[in-house]
């Protein structure tokens, strides 16, 4: 079992922090007050943080409804037509959010990449890779990690791609 510091004592284990344990990930815990509808955006405020720096994970699927997961930056939207034809895919849209809970095993607004609930593909904008730090959602509703980007390639086996639209 490991020890938690006084400081994350509250915070308690998910799918996506016991997934980077086991994968010996290093992760900061940054706990924060969730607002509906708040998104990246609204973690990075009440953070401190750049949006840029803040990674969302989006649920969405291909023209057969198989899901897939991309992972932006807080402040950019993704090209959907960019994404599709990098990835192969006639057509990509967001799943609606029942959908999304389904695919993933995490409720919109607390998705994490890592511990899903079945194998998804994940993409990640490139980026988000030349960064020196990240934080991204660990498991739940208000509560994001700080992480390694690289973990992302390399440990999760994030494909980049390039599909970033200035919000």
């Amino acid at each position: 079992m490991a020890k938690k510091d006084k400081s994350t004592a509250h915070v308690s284990e998910t799918p996506a922090t016991a997934w980077l344990k086991s994968h010996g990930v290093a992760y900061t815990e940054h706990p924060y007050e969730y607002l509906e509808h708040g998104g990246a955006q609204h973690s990075a405020k009440v953070l401190g943080l750049d949006p840029f720096t803040v990674v969302k994970t989006l649920v969405m699927q291909d023209q057969d409804a198989k899901p897939l997961l991309v992972l932006m930056h807080g402040n950019r939207q993704v090209s959907t037509k960019n994404l599709a034809r990098q990835i192969g895919a006639k057509s990509v849209e967001p799943c609606k959010p029942e959908v999304a809970n389904r695919h993933s095993g995490y409720l919109v607004g607390g998705t994490s990449p890592f511990g899903t609930r079945k194998a998804i593909p994940v993409y990640v904008e490139a980026a988000v890779l030349a960064l020196p730090r990240i934080v991204i959602n660990g498991g739940r509703r208000g509560f994001l990690v700080g992480i390694d980007p690289r973990v992302l390639a390399d440990v999760l086996g994030a494909r980049p791609v390039e599909c970033a639209l200035a919000e």
